[in-house]
């Protein structure tokens, strides 16, 4: 195996214009609800992570403590991850596990996860609101291995194991 990336976009937020600041945004019901079900959804999925990654940014870090409570994984805020988060950020998260299998989940903000998916991996990707993509790094460059949509977790996280 490799290590892998695991990017959760924070769920859905309030507006720009309800909050003095950016950072200071809240998440909604819905955002809520899309936080748990990806967390769910990545539990039920049978992954354990190393570490998670939070933005410091509030509707980052209530995602992260929301989806984590499944996850048997405490979050850590990077500043990094705020604004700005790029390949080399990415790849020195990674660097801090000696484990060739780790698994690696950050929880942070658009346009930097699909700009850090595309330098990474060449892939092209319209990351959601609550969304997931991961990538398996080898060498420094990496592969798509999921993209999944906010409903698409949903699913996951819903579904019964059929017992039959």
């Amino acid at each position: 195996m490799a290590q892998q990336l695991w990017f959760l976009r924070h769920g859905e937020a309030v507006p720009h214009d309800s909050k003095p600041s950016d950072g200071e945004r809240e998440l909604t019901a819905r955002g809520e609800r899309q936080a748990l079900a990806a967390g769910a959804a990545l539990a039920r999925l049978g992954l354990e992570f190393a570490a998670c990654y939070t933005s410091p940014k509030l509707r980052a870090r209530d995602t992260a403590a929301l989806a984590c409570r499944a996850l048997n994984v405490e979050p850590e805020e990077v500043a990094a991850i705020a604004s700005g988060f790029d390949r080399a950020d990415a790849l020195e998260l990674l660097l801090g596990h000696d484990d060739a299998d780790a698994r690696v989940l950050v929880i942070g903000h658009e346009p930097d996860f699909s700009q850090v998916v595309h330098d990474l991996s060449g892939g092209r990707v319209d990351l959601k609101k609550g969304g997931v993509a991961a990538l398996r790094i080898e060498r420094g460059s990496g592969s798509l291995l999921a993209l999944l949509r906010p409903r698409e977790l949903e699913s996951i996280a819903l579904a019964t194991v059929d017992a039959g």
